[in-house]
């Protein structure tokens, strides 16, 4: 086992192994601020930006404040283990790595980053579908990864992504279902962010305004692999990410609907997560319909602006699925405190993603390790704060919801 498995799997990094960079990195959210200063302009706003005026993106966050923890003392927990079961696999945290778009154009190589180092500390890792390095090399490095579809809008192409998937070695595939259309990210344009990315002087301007990331990022990955392109929408090689007249393909995805989900479910005989989840009807559908578990997400702001956090619908959906049934869930979760108390209402695993981004950004694996690391620590002190040794013990009676109390 190499150091850096050892150091991950540890579940921390010792003073002495942690980089000058990360040494005042003390939660996930002091990543955001070290990546805004090394990405360009236009990339870091594709990380940070949400849709129209941010409702759903702030109110990810908010929700958390509506709760409040009720802890029981003089247990012991000095046996502490956060370890959760899911399809069949037990990781060592009950958070994985959301999946998100261009994580190889914050870091070199950034989906494989993710992926070799959240398989070497046993979390869940999903692969976003709208990446630019080949999902073949990704389940190369990282075989455990799970595989993030935005679906083509024909069946005869959906099927030939499938059968790209299977054959790649993917086990558990996850369908985004939240996207019918292309969302209004205002934001987007306003910091100068299109796919692909078009030329201009502004463009050049925001990368040698940022060396480090033109030369450790963009020049090294064009000199070994040429320009990226979006590799993994089709079964076939999409639009390269930096071009003055290329189109990229969005496919209409308007008439997509559970018959087709249906189609999925008949083909793919692997795990089938179905992800962009907001409602118990759509839930109570997913589960009659052969999904093996949900992720109620939505898109971390990034699509309907006004859309509910998911946190405000999980006890709902928890409880009109029952216990046993996956219900996973995303979108604004920063602390560990978030984790459980999500663990608490019902969830089976809790995805992070922009921090693990900055965090690829501001480091590399090494940045990943540590903010794994950061967040794992708090998952265990609050366990031992709130009296629990294991995951499966927090319940609903270890909450308060301010909010309905008022």
């Amino acid at each position: 086992m190499d150091a850096h498995k050892q150091n991950i799997q540890g579940g921390k990094m010792s003073s002495k192994n942690i980089p000058k960079v990360l040494e005042d990195i003390l939660c996930l959210q002091d990543f955001e601020e070290k990546a805004r200063r090394k990405l360009p302009r236009p990339i870091f706003g594709y990380i940070a930006g949400a849709a129209e005026e941010n409702t759903s993106l702030q109110d990810n966050r908010s929700v958390f404040k509506n709760y409040r923890f009720i802890t029981q003392v003089l247990t012991d927990v000095s046996k502490r283990d956060q370890k959760v079961e899911l399809f069949g696999k037990t990781y060592h945290s009950p958070f994985g790595i959301a999946p998100m778009g261009l994580n190889a154009l914050s870091t070199y190589r950034g989906d494989v980053v993710l992926a070799r180092t959240a398989q070497a500390a046993n979390i869940v890792s999903i692969m976003s579908g709208s990446s630019l390095i080949p999902l073949e090399a990704v389940a190369k490095a990282a075989p455990d990864t799970w595989f993030q579809a935005y679906l083509p809008g024909d069946t005869p192409r959906i099927l030939a992504l499938l059968e790209r998937i299977k054959n790649a070695g993917f086990k558990t595939l996850v369908i985004t279902v939240d996207i019918p259309v292309s969302a209004n990210r205002e934001n987007n344009v306003r910091s100068g962010f299109s796919t692909p990315l078009r030329p201009s002087l502004r463009l050049a301007w925001d990368g040698l305004t940022r060396l480090s990331w033109l030369f450790g990022t963009f020049c090294r990955t064009f000199m070994k692999y040429g320009m990226p392109h979006f590799e993994n929408s089709f079964a076939t090689r999409g639009a390269p990410i930096l071009s003055a007249n290329v189109l990229r393909d969005f496919s209409a995805r308007d008439h997509l609907n559970w018959e087709h989900f249906k189609q999925i479910r008949d083909y793919w005989q692997g795990h089938l997560v179905i992800k962009g989840v907001l409602s118990v009807k759509d839930a109570r559908l997913a589960k009659e319909m052969g999904a093996d578990g949900i992720i109620l997400s939505n898109h971390g702001g990034r699509q309907l602006d006004g859309a509910t956090s998911p946190m405000r619908i999980l006890p709902d959906v928890v409880q009109a699925l029952g216990s046993d049934y996956p219900v996973m869930i995303d979108s604004g979760f920063r602390r560990g405190s978030d984790v459980l108390k999500a663990v608490a209402l019902g969830a089976k695993m809790v995805f992070v993603g922009r921090p693990f981004n900055y965090a690829a950004a501001v480091a590399g694996d090494t940045g990943v390790e540590h903010a794994i690391s950061l967040l794992r620590d708090e998952v265990d002190r609050n366990m031992a704060m709130l009296g629990v040794n294991r995951c499966h013990e927090l319940n609903p009676s270890m909450l308060i919801n301010c909010r309905s109390s008022d």
